[in-house]
Protein backbone atom coordinates (compact mmCIF):
# COMPACT_ATOMS: atom_id res chain seq x y z
CA UNK A 1 0.00 0.00 0.00
CA UNK A 2 1.22 3.38 -0.74
CA UNK A 3 1.50 5.56 2.23
CA UNK A 4 1.75 9.22 1.94
CA UNK A 5 4.91 11.15 3.85
CA UNK A 6 2.58 13.74 4.89
CA UNK A 7 -0.90 13.24 5.96
CA UNK A 8 -2.48 17.04 7.55
CA UNK A 9 -5.51 16.52 9.71
CA UNK A 10 -8.34 19.66 10.40
CA UNK A 11 -9.34 18.43 13.77
CA UNK A 12 -12.79 19.01 13.94
CA UNK A 13 -16.02 18.60 16.23
CA UNK A 14 -14.93 18.55 19.88
CA UNK A 15 -17.48 21.09 20.56
CA UNK A 16 -20.04 18.74 18.94
CA UNK A 17 -18.64 15.67 20.37
CA UNK A 18 -19.36 17.17 24.21
CA UNK A 19 -22.67 18.76 23.72
CA UNK A 20 -23.78 15.07 22.29
CA UNK A 21 -22.95 14.03 25.59
CA UNK A 22 -24.31 17.07 27.78
CA UNK A 23 -20.59 18.29 28.55
CA UNK A 24 -19.20 21.13 28.31
CA UNK A 25 -16.97 22.39 25.40
CA UNK A 26 -14.22 21.96 27.23
CA UNK A 27 -14.74 18.35 28.01
CA UNK A 28 -14.66 18.11 24.01
CA UNK A 29 -11.31 20.01 23.86
CA UNK A 30 -9.51 17.90 26.50
CA UNK A 31 -10.92 14.51 24.85
CA UNK A 32 -9.40 15.90 21.53
CA UNK A 33 -6.07 15.93 22.99
CA UNK A 34 -6.27 12.58 23.82
CA UNK A 35 -7.02 11.69 20.61
CA UNK A 36 -4.37 13.76 18.99
CA UNK A 37 -1.45 11.60 21.89
CA UNK A 38 -2.91 8.66 20.07
CA UNK A 39 -2.46 9.72 16.75
CA UNK A 40 0.96 11.10 17.07
CA UNK A 41 1.57 7.39 18.95
CA UNK A 42 0.41 5.43 15.91
CA UNK A 43 2.18 7.64 13.02
CA UNK A 44 5.17 6.48 12.72
CA UNK A 45 3.86 2.84 13.28
CA UNK A 46 1.85 3.49 9.72
CA UNK A 47 4.78 5.08 7.92
CA UNK A 48 3.79 8.33 8.10
CA UNK A 49 7.06 10.82 8.66
CA UNK A 50 5.33 14.17 8.79
CA UNK A 51 2.00 14.54 10.32
CA UNK A 52 0.19 18.38 10.56
CA UNK A 53 -2.68 19.23 12.71
CA UNK A 54 -4.52 21.99 12.86
CA UNK A 55 -4.67 22.95 16.62
CA UNK A 56 -5.93 26.89 16.77
CA UNK A 57 -6.84 29.35 13.76
CA UNK A 58 -6.12 32.78 13.68
CA UNK A 59 -9.93 32.88 13.16
CA UNK A 60 -10.52 30.98 16.24
CA UNK A 61 -10.11 34.50 18.39
CA UNK A 62 -13.09 35.39 17.57
CA UNK A 63 -14.33 32.63 20.09
CA UNK A 64 -15.75 33.38 23.21
CA UNK A 65 -12.87 34.48 26.09
CA UNK A 66 -13.73 32.14 28.13
CA UNK A 67 -13.20 29.29 25.05
CA UNK A 68 -10.20 30.75 23.93
CA UNK A 69 -8.48 30.77 27.56
CA UNK A 70 -9.08 27.28 28.07
CA UNK A 71 -7.98 26.48 24.84
CA UNK A 72 -4.70 28.61 25.44
CA UNK A 73 -4.42 26.53 28.76
CA UNK A 74 -4.50 23.02 27.18
CA UNK A 75 -2.19 24.20 24.69
CA UNK A 76 0.46 24.97 27.64
CA UNK A 77 -0.47 21.88 29.50
CA UNK A 78 -0.14 19.05 26.58
CA UNK A 79 3.65 20.50 25.65
CA UNK A 80 4.17 20.85 29.31
CA UNK A 81 3.17 17.24 29.92
CA UNK A 82 4.17 15.75 26.68
CA UNK A 83 7.27 17.57 25.36
CA UNK A 84 9.56 14.90 27.62
CA UNK A 85 7.54 11.52 25.69
CA UNK A 86 7.22 13.44 22.35
CA UNK A 87 11.28 13.61 22.59
CA UNK A 88 11.99 10.79 23.93
CA UNK A 89 10.04 8.94 21.12
CA UNK A 90 12.16 10.67 18.34
CA UNK A 91 9.44 13.56 17.58
CA UNK A 92 10.59 16.71 16.38
CA UNK A 93 7.94 19.60 16.80
CA UNK A 94 8.08 22.23 14.38
CA UNK A 95 5.02 24.91 14.98
CA UNK A 96 3.71 27.40 11.88
CA UNK A 97 1.79 30.14 12.27
CA UNK A 98 1.93 33.67 12.78
CA UNK A 99 3.61 34.31 16.61
CA UNK A 100 3.41 37.91 16.60
CA UNK A 101 1.28 39.17 19.47
CA UNK A 102 0.64 35.55 21.38
CA UNK A 103 1.92 35.95 24.97
CA UNK A 104 5.52 35.26 25.94
CA UNK A 105 4.63 32.40 28.08
CA UNK A 106 3.13 30.57 24.82
CA UNK A 107 5.93 31.54 22.60
CA UNK A 108 8.54 30.37 24.74
CA UNK A 109 6.97 27.23 24.84
CA UNK A 110 6.77 27.01 21.60
CA UNK A 111 10.24 27.62 20.87
CA UNK A 112 11.09 25.30 23.74
CA UNK A 113 9.52 22.48 21.95
CA UNK A 114 11.10 23.46 18.68
CA UNK A 115 14.37 23.86 20.13
CA UNK A 116 14.30 20.76 22.36
CA UNK A 117 13.32 18.30 19.57
CA UNK A 118 15.03 20.04 16.89
CA UNK A 119 17.15 16.92 15.67
CA UNK A 120 14.36 14.28 16.10
CA UNK A 121 13.68 11.97 13.02
CA UNK A 122 11.36 9.41 13.56
CA UNK A 123 8.22 12.01 13.27
CA UNK A 124 7.86 15.46 12.31
CA UNK A 125 4.90 16.73 14.31
CA UNK A 126 3.59 20.76 12.63
CA UNK A 127 1.46 22.18 14.95
CA UNK A 128 -0.68 24.87 13.33
CA UNK A 129 -1.34 27.50 16.09
CA UNK A 130 -2.83 30.53 15.21
CA UNK A 131 -2.34 30.03 11.62
CA UNK A 132 -4.64 30.67 8.75
CA UNK A 133 -3.95 29.85 4.95
CA UNK A 134 -4.39 33.25 3.58
CA UNK A 135 -2.58 34.60 6.42
CA UNK A 136 0.85 33.22 5.55
CA UNK A 137 0.47 33.55 2.06
CA UNK A 138 0.16 37.24 3.14
CA UNK A 139 2.95 37.50 5.49
CA UNK A 140 4.87 35.88 2.70
CA UNK A 141 4.43 38.19 -0.06
CA UNK A 142 4.83 41.12 2.21
CA UNK A 143 8.74 39.67 3.27
CA UNK A 144 9.14 39.18 -0.79
CA UNK A 145 8.19 42.77 -1.25
CA UNK A 146 9.99 44.14 1.22
CA UNK A 147 12.75 42.23 -0.34
CA UNK A 148 12.72 43.13 -3.21
CA UNK A 149 12.28 47.12 -2.47
CA UNK A 150 15.28 46.80 -0.60
CA UNK A 151 16.83 45.72 -3.93
CA UNK A 152 17.79 42.12 -2.64
CA UNK A 153 15.85 40.17 -5.02
CA UNK A 154 14.33 40.14 -8.30
CA UNK A 155 10.89 40.69 -8.33
CA UNK A 156 10.74 38.93 -11.91
CA UNK A 157 12.64 36.40 -10.22
CA UNK A 158 10.05 35.09 -7.76
CA UNK A 159 8.86 31.63 -8.62
CA UNK A 160 6.34 28.92 -7.23
CA UNK A 161 9.28 27.09 -5.53
CA UNK A 162 10.68 30.03 -4.27
CA UNK A 163 7.93 31.41 -2.84
CA UNK A 164 7.09 28.20 -1.10
CA UNK A 165 10.25 28.18 0.48
CA UNK A 166 9.67 31.55 2.29
CA UNK A 167 6.34 29.85 3.64
CA UNK A 168 5.88 28.96 7.22
CA UNK A 169 6.44 25.16 5.83
CA UNK A 170 9.63 25.84 4.67
CA UNK A 171 11.40 22.59 4.81
CA UNK A 172 8.07 20.48 5.01
CA UNK A 173 7.07 18.60 1.94
CA UNK A 174 3.60 19.31 1.15
CA UNK A 175 0.71 17.18 2.47
CA UNK A 176 -0.24 14.41 0.13
CA UNK A 177 -3.39 13.51 2.48
CA UNK A 178 -5.86 15.96 4.04
CA UNK A 179 -8.27 14.32 6.94
CA UNK A 180 -10.85 15.94 8.21
CA UNK A 181 -13.20 14.48 10.82
CA UNK A 182 -16.92 15.83 11.61
CA UNK A 183 -18.69 15.83 8.36
CA UNK A 184 -17.70 18.87 7.23
CA UNK A 185 -16.70 19.05 3.70
CA UNK A 186 -13.95 22.10 3.54
CA UNK A 187 -10.57 23.27 4.07
CA UNK A 188 -11.37 25.87 6.34
CA UNK A 189 -8.43 28.44 5.34
CA UNK A 190 -6.19 25.01 6.13
CA UNK A 191 -2.77 24.69 4.41
CA UNK A 192 -4.22 26.53 1.16
CA UNK A 193 -1.09 26.76 -0.84
CA UNK A 194 0.41 23.52 0.58
CA UNK A 195 -2.95 21.69 0.19
CA UNK A 196 -3.15 22.36 -4.14
CA UNK A 197 -2.77 18.73 -4.88
CA UNK A 198 -3.77 16.65 -1.79
CA UNK A 199 -5.91 14.13 -1.75
CA UNK A 200 -9.10 15.12 0.64
CA UNK A 201 -10.85 12.32 2.88
CA UNK A 202 -13.57 13.75 4.87
CA UNK A 203 -14.13 11.18 7.74
CA UNK A 204 -18.00 11.56 9.39
CA UNK A 205 -16.99 11.10 13.06
CA UNK A 206 -15.88 13.52 15.49
CA UNK A 207 -12.30 14.53 15.97
CA UNK A 208 -12.10 13.42 19.85
CA UNK A 209 -13.59 9.90 18.98
CA UNK A 210 -10.74 9.40 16.17
CA UNK A 211 -8.63 6.30 15.94
CA UNK A 212 -5.94 4.69 14.87
CA UNK A 213 -8.27 2.69 12.79
CA UNK A 214 -9.43 6.08 11.49
CA UNK A 215 -6.24 7.16 10.74
CA UNK A 216 -6.00 3.77 8.91
CA UNK A 217 -9.11 3.67 7.57
CA UNK A 218 -7.86 7.33 5.15
CA UNK A 219 -4.47 6.28 4.53
CA UNK A 220 -6.21 2.79 2.93
CA UNK A 221 -8.58 5.34 0.75
CA UNK A 222 -5.40 7.61 -0.10
CA UNK A 223 -3.77 4.12 -1.22
CA UNK A 224 -6.43 3.80 -3.84
CA UNK A 225 -6.81 7.03 -5.35
CA UNK A 226 -5.02 7.87 -8.78
CA UNK A 227 -2.76 11.06 -8.33
CA UNK A 228 -2.79 13.25 -11.42
CA UNK A 229 -1.36 16.78 -10.78
CA UNK A 230 -3.54 18.07 -13.52
CA UNK A 231 -2.10 15.60 -15.75
CA UNK A 232 -3.43 12.39 -17.48
CA UNK A 233 -3.78 9.55 -15.56
CA UNK A 234 -2.04 5.79 -17.21
CA UNK A 235 -5.74 4.51 -18.20
CA UNK A 236 -6.30 8.11 -20.27
CA UNK A 237 -3.10 8.09 -21.83
CA UNK A 238 -3.64 4.24 -23.27
CA UNK A 239 -7.01 5.71 -24.47
CA UNK A 240 -5.74 8.45 -26.50
CA UNK A 241 -5.36 7.80 -30.20
CA UNK A 242 -2.25 7.26 -31.66
CA UNK A 243 -0.96 9.94 -33.68
CA UNK A 244 -0.52 9.10 -37.74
Amino acid sequence: MTTPAHVAIIMDGNGRWAKARGMPRLAGHRAGVEALRKTVRAAPDLGISFLTVYAFSSENWSRPKAEVSDLMGLLKLFIRRDLAELHQSGVRVRIIGDRAGLQADIRGLLEEAESLTARNESLTLVIAFNYGGRDEIVRTARKLASAAARGEIDAESITAESFAGCLDTQGIPDPELVIRTSGELRLSNFLLWQAAYSELVFLPCYWPDFSREHLAEALREFAGRERRFGGLGPQDVASRPAAG
